[in-house]
């Protein structure tokens, strides 16, 4: 193959493609959460994130996890998880067996935000889904996300 093989481009007009929807939906999102909600898409992602990972009244989280299934640096998880510690949303603690070990969890303030943003998230999603599936380029991406079933796994 080269570069100018017609299967590569093809490849490469699809990952545009793709880039385009991901980036539109996320700016439609961002603005939702922002003015209803004063938090961004990271943020509402990491909440969300830590929310689902409880395991009795704490959640087992290590930084290096957080950063991976919010799809952010190590030292960018750190920055935006102290926003969030300094908001009172989320709280960090020491691993009761590893004292090296430091875990992430959602407090009730946390917990109370994402409840009254996960509607707004789901509209915003909802409204750019389909705005974008009115663009044929996107309209094939649009129902492949509408079909999926299942969590894609981290």
């Amino acid at each position: 193959m080269t570069a100018t093989d017609p299967a590569l481009t093809a490849l490469s007009q699809g990952w545009c493609a793709l880039s385009l929807l991901h980036g539109r939906i996320e700016a439609h999102i961002e603005r939702a959460l922002q003015a209803r909600h004063d938090l961004s898409v990271r943020e509402y992602s990491l909440l969300d994130v830590l929310s689902r990972q409880h395991d009795g009244d704490r959640g087992h989280l290590q930084m290096k996890q957080v950063a991976d299934a919010v799809v952010l640096s190590q030292s960018a998880t750190t920055r935006l998880v102290t926003r969030l510690e300094d908001r009172g949303l989320l709280e960090r603690y020491l691993c009761p067996t590893d004292r090296r070990g430091i875990y992430t969890n959602v407090t009730p303030a946390g917990l109370e935000l994402l409840t009254r943003a996960r509607p707004t998230n789901n509209t915003a999603l909802r409204e750019a889904l389909d705005e974008a599936a009115a663009n044929p380029e996107l309209a094939p991406l649009v129902r492949a996300v509408e079909t999926l079933k299942t969590s894609v796994p981290a």
